[in-house]
């Protein structure tokens, strides 16, 4: 083998770290001078057009949450603010990997978005059917959606790819171990739970900060799909999930959802076993019970899909008051990159489209001009701030509290201690009956048994860092020692 190329920027700049992003202490968040993660994010948001990069193929629908528990303790958010209140919303659900026209019944984790239209603006919870996610520094996020796409010389999808990547990010086996369960095919839409995944903050009325995970439990119950049911509905009916929900709607069978969040004290974060804001971390509900919130019921299809559904544009950048973020490494270059992905993929002024814009607040701005612009531009109102003229000004009653942030500038690994990728995984098998245990190691080991032996052992000595039984069983499906 000849030696290894060093990896440089597109202007041919050698690169110190393609793992970690750049943060103020370890905690976060992460710095704006970070020009390599920027480009890196910016460049992958401009790789396809003119459909989405990730969460191409998708179904929607309109409905309405309503509020069943006071959590005013915790925020200070005007859609939670009494019991009984409700506000309309739009959810996208979607696969990740494929393309447009791909298949429905695939294995793959799904995206849980929702737009709630609340009377301070929209408040956008862009998440997933699981509670965690392959990696936690968006530096590695553009590389993993790659191993998910195509092969540039075949255009052909590779499981070594999937494989190579998942063997060398010991981090992923806990959103891997979740994909090969049974829980990598939902049934359908409504038989799925809806995750935030990240950490966010909620701010109570007296400007405490809470740190909080959001949860969406499925009504209908959990219910998954063999995957020989799933093989032979690809060939039968690729929208099947995409048909499942839009049918049962008309027929006025409303799936529901009870929202639930996790709530923890602000200084808790810095002494908790797990890094709070790792998004390959879950908070077990026995440190931090599920509180109940309120119920979301899906009640209206769309009327055109183009308009509503291709459309609509999530952002987690969209937060009300009350709602805030979180030094989530992977949250805070996603604040960035989905509004970035929508500037390129609808222009300028997306947010002005029916599906997107506020239906309460009185939009207010000095954003002028663009491609489709499509009202009045403002009309004659001045377009620049400060001025004399009576435009629209700040308002220092809507500022946050301050988040504390300390430690040097640096490339930080998110994580406590040294089995920190393991033993949550570890616990999720554990949890499983045996029958599903059986059924995730079969599902692993007949997708690894496609790949170089190589990645086969790396993947078994993960898997057994996790849980020794867990290990020895995909070996055996292996055929390996």
């Amino acid at each position: 083998m000849g030696k290894r190329k060093t990896l440089t920027t597109a202007a041919g700049i050698p690169v110190s770290d393609n793992q970690n992003s750049l943060t103020a202490g370890q905690r976060g968040p992460t710095l704006m001078q970070d020009h390599h993660l920027l480009d890196k994010l910016a460049h992958f948001n401009r790789e396809r057009i003119p459909e989405r990069v990730v969460h191409a193929k998708a179904a929607g629908a309109h409905g309405v949450f309503t509020v069943t528990q006071d959590i005013t303790q915790y925020t200070k958010a005007r859609l939670f603010s009494q019991v009984g209140k409700k506000t309309e919303v739009f959810g996208r659900f979607s696969t990740v990997a494929g393309e447009k026209g791909s298949a429905d019944t695939v294995r793959d984790v799904r995206g849980f978005a929702l737009k709630f239209y609340t009377e301070q603006g929209n408040w956008d919870m862009v998440g997933n059917n699981t509670p965690v996610f392959f990696v936690r520094d968006a530096m590695k996020f553009p590389d993993f959606i790659h191993t998910q796409k195509r092969v540039p010389q075949t255009n052909l999808r590779s499981e070594i790819m999937w494989w190579d990547f998942w063997s060398r990010v010991p981090e992923s086996l806990h959103q891997v171990t979740i994909l090969f369960s049974d829980r990598g095919i939902p049934r359908g839409i409504p038989f799925m739970n809806g995750y935030g995944s990240h950490t966010y903050s909620f701010i109570n009325a007296g400007n405490e900060r809470f740190w909080v995970k959001f949860h969406f439990k499925t009504q209908q119950g959990i219910q998954n799909m063999p995957q020989q049911d799933a093989d032979r509905i690809v060939g039968e009916d690729a929208d099947y999930h995409t048909r499942q929900l839009f049918e049962a709607i008309e027929r006025g069978d409303f799936p529901k959802w009870t929202f639930h969040v996790q709530v923890m004290p602000e200084a808790d974060a810095e002494t908790y076993r797990w890094n709070a804001f790792d998004l390959t971390k879950v908070w077990p509900h026995a440190d931090y019970p599920l509180i109940e919130v309120g119920v979301l019921e899906m009640n209206r299809n769309p009327q055109n899909y183009f308009a509503e559904v291709e459309q609509s544009a999530f952002s987690p950048a969209n937060v009300v008051p009350g709602i805030s973020f979180s030094p989530c490494k992977m949250l805070q270059a996603r604040v960035f990159a989905y509004a970035d992905a929508h500037r390129y993929r609808l222009g300028a002024n997306y947010e002005l489209l029916p599906i997107n814009r506020p239906r309460a607040a009185k939009v207010s701005n000095y954003q002028r001009d663009g491609s489709m612009r499509f009202d009045d531009n403002s009309g004659a109102s001045v377009n620049y701030e400060p001025n004399s003229f009576d435009g629209p000004k700040e308002d220092p009653a809507y500022a946050e509290p301050p988040l504390k942030i300390s430690g040097d500038a640096d490339r930080y690994e998110q994580k406590r201690g040294v089995d920190d990728d393991y033993v949550q995984p570890g616990n999720l098998y554990r949890l499983m009956p045996p029958d599903e245990q059986k059924r995730l190691v079969a599902n692993i080991a007949a997708s690894l048994k496609k790949v170089p032996k190589h990645i086969q052992e790396k993947m078994v000595a993960h898997s057994r860092k996790a849980d020794q039984a867990y290990g020895d069983g995909v070996a055996a499906g292996l055929g390996l020692s």
